[in-house]
């Protein structure tokens, strides 16, 4: 259709004013701008559509931040789109001036729609009966464009797809409504707002949104100072995104050729001396592209930090200060522009991770060796470390000694189901001991036996039990203190026949333990002695309230949530309760002081003299294997296991340092508290 022709096809049109005189008021012909289109066709899609489109808020980074030296670092990025947003005065002039230059002249001129250019491009679609075209979009039209993706993205996958082959569909209809809302888009905002809204909200090809972003990625550094070929390659790549990318280098010849483009259209606009453009044009990009890859996700947290860092997204996805409901706080967290700042000293972290590779290896081909170190502050709740022996991956394959189960955490927040804690369990009997006002030092049958008959939330009941002891050696009567730090299974027997079973599952759930698959620890005899799976940092965290005088917090993850904005939202909910009287908890510390004092934990004193209590646990045959204990300030749960549902014995396998694992359990678990007695001593 030539533009004779394409006038004549519309000689006709009459009424719509309105979509006349907005077309009037941008300096375009209607007769001339609807070339092809058909009047009904017009009037229909103008009237149908608000005045303006809001550029609302674009989905950029998560931030996650931890702790290094007492101050905080950056952990990782988390996020939908890679995007960081800049201010028009953070974006480079130069590439202020590329974006100008090379894709809409008369930007700083017209008012959202460039007539000339806009006739040219409709009358090509027209002719191309929507199946391609000349383009002719202001930037501020392809903003509205953008826009419309932006929205779409957010959407369900079910419906984002077709929202997005909608808003980038070639059609007069499409064509028209980015008229119609680019005209309102520039009534409402300034030049420099459209401007810097869309280099924040262009794609730039391999998965990298917003000029920051691609600067970072294509060139290794920020927009904020860029030469005239890294300014025009950029924009180069924003007409054609699959082809002119910089993320390879088969790529790189089509990006030359239209950065030449933009480089003269600099040139003629006065934004590039004679000497600055040949300089420019000679250049490749194979010499200023420094590609580096997307930091994205908690895989790219330092190693060990990683099963951390995403808990602490989990966490913070989940808090009401980011939404009502569960569907708006994920719909904030996929808009983002957050900064999460965890507890998590990486200091100790990078130091319990090193000793896991050394002692615990994910990789010794004898069994699926799992191991984590948790420590928790007892007086806040927050957790310090979460350190793992794995090696972080989320891929459907990852190779032995790699996963991206969290196993210090509930199935809920980590995706592992819990272990078997053996007789770290115990303490739970012995706090339900001393409240009873029954003694420590009361004697009680340490030799093994059969036990029929238990009171049960105030019932007799019949169930023959009759565990046995760590060693035969173990028989006859201990007092409850000498029990507690042997670790004499026959002796917990004894007291909680004394007991009722339910008392001891309520003291434990007062201080917070629970099955990591949900729900509460059974009332029955061999949950007593941890026959049930637990995660290892719900034991840590019941540890705390013996050390923290009968008061326990729950653990925190997240000290602090900011906005985009840099409103500070608070981080998560800190609750402390009273759980044990200040009298049987400090009771309770004094006795399991006796494991490290010749008991089962013999050998974990850490050489600074502090004062430690706590707890060892086997399991019958050996395959779970912890120490939970501290000092009044910070308590560090060690676990090590089998994963795969094997019953390995951890006694009869070298850790590959003249040790079993079962074996180094106290001198490993010294080593760790030694490094955080040091940076968080007891007072």
């Amino acid at each position: 259709m030539t533009f004779g022709r394409a006038i004549g096809a519309v000689g006709g049109f009459v009424g719509g004013s309105v979509l006349a005189g907005l077309l009037v008021g941008v300096g375009v012909t209607p007769a001339v701008a609807l070339a092809g289109f058909g009047a009904t066709i017009a009037i229909d899609t103008f009237s149908s559509l608000p005045e303006y489109i809001e550029v609302g808020e674009l989905s950029s980074r998560n931030e996650v931040w931890a702790y290094r030296g007492g101050k905080p670092v950056h952990l990782a990025d988390v996020f939908d789109r890679n995007r960081e947003q800049l201010s028009y005065d953070r974006i480079s002039e130069t590439l202020r001036h590329a974006a100008v230059d090379g894709e809409d002249k008369r930007f700083w001129d017209h008012g959202g729609v460039d007539a000339t250019s806009l006739v040219r491009s409709l009358v090509s679609v027209a002719a191309a009966h929507g199946k391609g075209g000349s383009g002719g979009s202001t930037l501020t039209m392809q903003l509205v464009r953008n826009i419309k993706i932006e929205q779409a993205s957010q959407l369900p996958a079910a419906e984002a797809d077709a929202a997005i082959a909608e808003a980038t569909a070639r059609t007069p209809q499409r064509k028209l409504e980015e008229i119609k809302l680019a005209i309102g888009l520039a009534k409402q905002y300034s030049k420099r707002d459209i401007l810097t809204s869309y280099l924040n909200i262009a794609y730039f090809g391999d998965q990298t949104y917003g000029v920051q972003a691609a600067a970072q990625h294509y060139y290794d550094k920020d927009a904020t100072d860029l030469s005239p070929a890294e300014a025009a390659s950029l924009i180069a790549i924003v007409q054609w995104p699959e082809r002119r990318d910089l993320s390879t280098p088969a790529h790189f010849a089509a990006n030359q050729a239209r950065r030449d483009v933009v480089l003269r259209a600099m040139h003629e606009q006065g934004h590039l001396s004679h000497a600055a453009l040949r300089a420019a044009l000679a250049s490749k990009p194979s010499e200023y592209v420094h590609r580096t890859a997307p930091k994205q996700g908690c895989g790219t947290a330092p190693p060990g930090a990683e099963y951390a860092c995403e808990h602490a997204v989990r966490v913070a996805r989940a808090l009401p200060q980011l939404g009502a409901t569960q569907a708006e706080r994920d719909a904030a967290w996929r808009t983002g522009g957050y900064r999460v700042q965890t507890t998590i000293d990486l200091d100790r972290n990078a130091e319990q991770k090193a000793l896991l590779d050394r002692y615990d290896p994910a990789t010794d081909p004898a069994l699926a060796l799992g191991a984590t170190f948790d420590s928790v502050e007892a007086s806040t709740g927050r957790v310090l470390t979460m350190a793992q022996n794995t090696a972080y991956d989320r891929s459907a394959g990852a190779p032995r000694g790699s996963t991206s189960l969290n196993y210090a955490v509930d199935e809920a927040l980590g995706d592992a189901r819990g272990f078997q804690p053996g007789s770290t369990y115990k303490l739970f009997t012995l706090l339900a001991w001393l409240e009873a006002r029954r003694s420590p030092d009361t004697v009680v049958d340490g030799t093994r036996h059969e036990q029929r008959t238990w009171t049960q939330c105030g019932r007799t009941i019949d169930a023959a039990w009759n565990p046995r002891n760590d060693s035969p050696a173990q028989t006859g009567p201990y007092s409850v203190r000498e029990a507690t730090a042997q670790s004499v299974n026959g002796a917990y027997v004894s007291m909680a026949a004394q007991l009722d079973l339910c008392d001891i599952r309520d003291v434990a759930a007062r201080l917070g333990v629970h099955l990591a698959t949900g729900g509460k620890v059974p009332a029955n005899p061999a949950s007593i002695l941890g026959t049930e799976s637990i995660a290892p940092l719900t034991m840590a965290s019941a540890y705390t309230a013996v050390a923290n005088g009968g008061v326990r917090c729950d653990t925190v993850v997240v000290d602090q949530v900011t906005d985009r904005s840099g409103e500070d939202l608070g981080g998560q909910p800190r609750t402390c309760r009273q759980v044990l009287s200040p009298t049987v908890a400090a009771t309770a510390f004094q006795v399991m002081q006796g494991a490290f004092r010749g008991g089962t934990a013999t050998g974990g004193q850490t050489a600074d003299g502090m004062t430690l209590f706590g707890k060892t646990g086997t399991t019958d045959v050996a395959d779970q294997v912890w120490l939970v204990g501290g000092t009044s300030r910070v308590v560090t749960a060690y676990w090590q296991g089998n994963t795969d549902g094997g019953t390995t014995n951890l006694r009869y396998v070298g850790n590959g340092q003249g040790g079993t694992y079962a074996g180094a359990r106290a001198a490993v678990w010294k080593q760790a508290q030694e490094a955080v007695n040091a940076a968080y001593p007891a007072g």
